[in-house]
């Protein structure tokens, strides 16, 4: 692939952008909202809970969960994504840290466990420096794949990203569906390594 020309910028545009913005707030009073040297009010104590674990999908024609197993200790670059929020997720992990393997289109079920073993860098698979990846390898099969329609099923699971953000190719998972999903796939998860 080769990389896109990146547009030519009109000397002209960026003036009269400004001076439309000039005109808009010319005739404005200064209100609580808008007024010189006002501050935005501090953000709210809420914490946003980092997730604990991830859920990393393939289709298994494509890639398999054996394909994984197959490139070792090594493991294999998570390429070809191209969606900003599955590209974001990626770009949170930190080494070590585990993930659901999901065979999706064909089986629809979570059939192993995999571990972040590279941090997020360039996706070799195009020249686009917006899309980057991270590597993963395989650490256990599920005893019992998971499918997704028992997922569903279960009301424990109900606000997973795999039930509510299908579509979305990295997910967070968090701690309590974590073990959820172990558990019916067979698996300890306090024996897993983290």
């Amino acid at each position: 692939m080769t990389k896109a020309k990146p547009a030519k910028k009109s000397a002209s545009k960026k003036p009269a952008a400004k001076n439309a913005v000039a005109k808009k707030s010319a005739g404005k009073k200064p209100t609580a909202k808008n007024a010189p040297g006002k501050k935005k009010a501090a953000p709210t104590a809420t914490t946003i809970a980092r997730p604990a674990y991830w859920l990393f999908k393939s289709e298994p024609d494509v890639f398999s969960f054996d394909d994984l197993k197959k490139k070792g200790k090594k493991g294999e670059e998570w390429d070809g994504v191209r969606n900003y929020l599955a590209r974001n997720n990626m770009r949170a992990m930190e080494l070590g840290e585990l993930g659901f393997f999901y065979h999706s289109n064909l089986g629809l079920e979570v059939v192993g466990i995999c571990e972040v073993c590279k941090l997020v860098h360039p996706d070799s698979t195009t020249d686009d420096e917006r899309w980057e990846c991270v590597d993963v390898r395989a650490v256990c099969e599920l005893p019992k794949p998971v499918k997704l329609t028992d997922v569903k099923a279960n009301p424990k699971l109900e606000k997973m990203s795999l039930v509510t953000s299908m579509r979305l190719s990295v997910q967070p998972v968090l701690a309590n569906e974590w073990e959820e999903v172990c558990r019916m796939g067979g698996l300890d998860p306090k024996k897993l390594r983290r």
